[in-house]
């Protein structure tokens, strides 16, 4: 634990201790849960700290996230990191993204590290039921997906966005599924059908929404009342996306109300980082990707009616890293198995015993850029000189007063520093993608996670959902690093576009020495799909992929890669490839 007492002024330490002894008095109710308590995470994607109403947003309602801080607790300085999948592993594990090898959010950079171990495992050892509705984004294939990380039941998607939000298609352990109906609402349908099953055992249930990230698309009932504010379409999309999770969290605490559970449910709300376009945020600097108080700081509001007294308020400083240690001190459970944790349990801030509490640094990192949050200053660095806020005088970080603070400015630069010294040695390469495992036998292996050579496009900018166009010549290959973990034979298919003029080309994946080929011979060119997007995207819009086997072969075990090439050009391009799928023939 890094502490700061010992560079700030005698001045400064006291006023710090005397803001955290006014929010000493005692929060926790004298009665206990007489079960282990359940526990629901919500996580939002994209949703800022000023997109709550009772943040001061006269332009939002949302009384069900309004009503979670009223019944328990609302932590007032809570940080979490400038993007969504280092959140997504911080929160999960009680560490760092960046211990774990998750420095993107697509191209499998955004995957944690085999030895990391998820809060779904510590639960899931204690004799909770597990499981995970929504958006995932820490690795797509098993065991790096969600049922090989702890979570018994998963209904959801793996990539760090969506294409369409209605009547699209999801998985169900690791299967596909066509859904009917908005994407949020169908994943709450799912989180409740499960809660039905498992009630009367200790549950965890983990509910990562996927909006208000874009594309911006949302019911008209919505979208229209925040027009009729005279909102323009942007902000009428995001503020309609909140306000739907906020129904939606609503029928969840509506469920556990007809289940009789709410008193013995700890539920917690936050969202992953800043929002995601220049709208209200407190008038603090900064957001989604930004190392500033506006990107990396957001609501956690957390009830549990056994425990928390209605209406507490908590202004010390906490994180992301701190929820796992949080949660498994209050059910009781052991985390001995995980790896060291950054975090720290605040259940004591819940107990209204601040006293003794240390002075700690919350760090924050992305693309090279990173800072320092204290109880009282943020130290930056984007590049240039380290700047210093002070975070009390000047909460729009308006001032910077490095020059004028150095000894505080150099402190907090040096702890940034060894901090990030520490994670120097872990690798940022995405791990090879494994394939055969019984419990995944059909991994589809996307463009978006390969390794590209020749000059090849991508269909569109973001690489999550993408593809490679622009095939024009034999030259061009897309490969992956693969983990045969499964001797065996298996069988090969592309997912792809091929107008009639180009039909013909010859094309084969070969991995391990062994080689499959076929000609593309069946055209396939669709439409894009109707995407009812209410401001033009700046993802690739979703289209149908036409299916081409290729064939089987022996694969032994082992590292290896998987490369797909054309040998022959028949048109004037070869095709728009999307994956390659590989399945494991019993």
């Amino acid at each position: 634990m890094i502490t700061i007492c010992k560079f700030l002024s005698q001045a400064e330490t006291i006023a710090i201790g005397a803001l955290l002894l006014a929010f000493s008095g005692p929060v926790f109710a004298a009665e206990s849960a007489d079960r282990k308590p359940n526990v629901i995470i919500i996580l939002t994607d994209d949703q800022g700290w000023g997109d709550i109403s009772s943040h001061g947003n006269e332009n939002i309602e949302t009384p069900v996230m309004d009503r979670i801080a009223a019944e328990g607790a609302r932590f007032d300085r809570f940080y979490v990191s400038p993007v969504c999948s280092p959140t997504r592993a911080s929160l999960l594990t009680g560490r760092y993204h960046n211990r774990m090898g998750v420095s993107g959010t697509s191209a499998g950079l955004e995957t944690m590290a085999l030895d990391e171990v998820t809060i779904a495992e510590v639960f899931k050892d204690g004799g909770y039921a597990t499981g995970c509705f929504g958006k995932w984004h820490n690795g797509a294939h098993y065991p790096y997906h969600p049922n090989g990380r702890g979570f018994d039941e998963f209904f959801g998607f793996c990539l760090g966005h969506w294409n369409n939000y209605f009547d699209t298609t999801v998985e169900h352990n690791g299967k596909a599924v066509k859904t009917k109906g908005y994407i949020n609402d169908v994943f709450t349908d799912a989180a409740l059908d499960w809660i039905d099953d498992v009630h009367e055992k200790p549950f965890l249930c983990y509910i990562p929404y996927n909006t208000p990230h874009t594309p911006f698309q949302v019911p008209d009932k919505y979208f229209d009342k925040y027009k009729a504010r005279g909102l323009d379409d942007a902000l009428a999309s995001a503020y309609g996306m909140c306000e739907n999770l906020d129904d939606n969290i609503g029928r969840i605490l509506d469920r556990l109300d007809k289940h009789n559970i709410a008193d013995d449910t700890i539920v917690i709300f936050l969202g992953d980082n800043g929002p995601n376009g220049d709208r209200y945020n407190g008038g603090m600097r900064g957001r989604k990707g930004s190392v500033h108080e506006g990107g990396v700081r957001n609501a956690f509001l957390m009830r549990y009616p056994a425990k928390i007294k209605p209406g507490t308020h908590i202004e010390t400083i906490t994180a992301h890293i701190d929820v796992l240690p949080t949660l498994a001190e209050l059910a009781g459970l052991d985390t001995s198995k995980t790896l060291p944790l950054d975090g720290i349990s605040f259940v004591p801030l819940l107990e209204g015993k601040t006293m003794g509490w240390p002075d700690r640094l919350i760090f924050s990192e992305w693309r090279g850029k990173g800072s320092a949050r204290s109880q009282q200053y943020r130290m930056a660095v984007e590049g240039g000189k380290p700047q210093l806020y002070d975070m009390i005088a000047d909460p729009g970080e308006k001032n910077d007063i490095a020059k004028k603070k150095p000894q505080i400015t150099n402190q907090l630069k040096k702890a940034y520093d060894e901090w990030d010294a520490s994670f120097s040695h872990v690798s940022t390469v995405p791990p090879p993608i494994p394939i055969g495992h019984d419990e995944m036998k059909t991994v589809i292996l996307t463009c978006s996670e390969g390794i590209w050579e020749g000059e090849l496009d991508w269909g569109g900018k973001h690489p999550n959902n993408n593809w490679a166009t622009n095939w024009m010549s034999t030259d061009c290959v897309v490969s992956w690093e693969v983990d045969i973990v499964t001797a065996g034979k298996y069988s090969v298919a592309l997912e792809y576009i091929c107008p009639e003029t180009d039909l013909g080309s010859t094309v084969y994946v070969e991995v391990a020495g062994k080689r499959v080929e076929g000609r593309i011979d069946r055209a396939h060119e669709p439409n894009y799909l109707p995407s009812p997007d209410r401001v033009p995207r700046k993802e690739v819009y979703e289209r149908t992929w036409g299916h081409k086997e290729l064939g089987s072969f022996e694969l032994p075990k082992g590292r290896s890669r998987m490369t797909v090439k054309a040998t022959t050009k028949s048109g004037k391009a070869v095709m728009d490839l999307k994956s390659v799928q590989i399945t494991r023939v019993d």
